[in-house]
Parts: structure tokens; C-alpha cells; sequence
């Protein structure tokens, strides 16, 4: 049985290791699109909230007593670089690119809404004040990627069909 304070410390390092991932995949992404500069640009932008997330998480861990799990955190990269290494693979790899950072996106909120439920429970205060800063960032992100994508997807398939045009990135 955990107590309420241990699954928060928990939570917190896989948020930890879940920026992690999110930061190298988006470095990689965003280092190799060379013909979407909107997309490139906000990915660069999710980049720098992106660090000060998980400045936000190594300060809150450090708040309750705990610190971020390096084997979690090498998990959350070795997976960044699996994705990013199928995805140059991929003839359409700004789509997939995009879904995929959407369903991310996602992902982010709910741990962050969870993150939030907890740190209330346990009386943390200042652990709920950080996730309550992180959330919008998400949300504005996952909003962003759903309201672009079908710009996004006309301008690839519209690269896709020019000659000499590469739509891949």
C-alpha cells in the first residue's frame, strides 16, 4: 500500500521522464523540418516550455524530499530515440510527426490533471501551483497541433504531388 505524498513522488518522476522524451523527440523532429516553418517554429517554442517543465518537476520532487529517477528519465530517452529513428523512415514522417506529438500532448494532460488531483490530496500545495503552470502549456500545444493539422497535411500532400519538391520534411 502507498500513501498518497509516495504516489505523487512516483507520478512526479514519470512526468520527470515523460519531459525527458518529449524534449528529445521534439529536438529531433523540429532539427529535421526543413519545409514547415509554422510547425517548426511552435515545436522550437513547446522546446523552451518544455525545459522549464522539467525545471518545474525537479523543483517539486525537491519540495517533497525526492528527486527524478535517472533510470526513468534514460527510459523516457531510449523511447524518444526509437520514435525518432522510425520516424525517418517514414515517407510522411511531418504527418506521423504530428499526430504522434498530438496523441503526446494528450498524454501530458491527463498526467498533468492527475498530477494536480494528487498533489491536492496530499497537500501540496506548491507541487499542484507548478502542474497548474504546466497544464495550459500542454493544452495550448495538443490545441494547436489539432487546429493546424489539416493545414498541415494539405501542404504536405500538396508538396507530395509537386515534382521536385520533398514533402517528407
Amino acid at each position: 500500500m502507498a500513501t498518497k505524498l509516495e504516489n505523487l513522488l512516483d507520478w512526479l518522476r514519470d512526468a520527470h521522464a515523460m519531459e525527458q522524451q518529449a524534449e528529445q523527440m521534439l529536438t529531433a523532429q523540429a532539427s529535421r523540418l526543413e519545409n514547415y516553418p509554422k510547425l517548426r517554429t511552435r515545436i522550437e517554442k513547446h522546446i523552451e516550455e518544455t525545459r522549464g517543465q522539467k525545471q518545474l518537476l525537479e523543483e517539486a520532487l525537491k519540495s517533497l524530499g525526492g528527486e527524478a529517477s535517472t533510470l526513468k528519465d534514460i527510459g523516457g530517452k531510449l523511447m524518444a530515440f526509437g520514435q525518432a529513428v522510425g520516424g525517418m523512415a517514414m515517407s510522411d514522417e511531418v504527418i506521423k510527426g504530428a499526430m504522434s506529438g498530438y496523441v503526446f500532448e494528450n498524454l501530458e494532460i491527463a498526467t498533468y490533471t492527475v498530477l494536480i488531483a494528487a498533489a491536492k490530496a496530499a497537500g501540496a500545495k506548491e507541487v499542484q501551483q507548478a502542474c497548474e503552470k504546466i497544464l495550459p502549456q500542454e493544452i495550448a500545444m495538443a490545441d494547436w497541433l489539432r487546429e493546424h493539422l489539416d493545414e498541415l497535411t494539405q501542404a504536405f500532400l500538396d508538396r507530395s504531388e509537386a515534382p521536385g519538391l520533398d514533402a517528407k520534411r
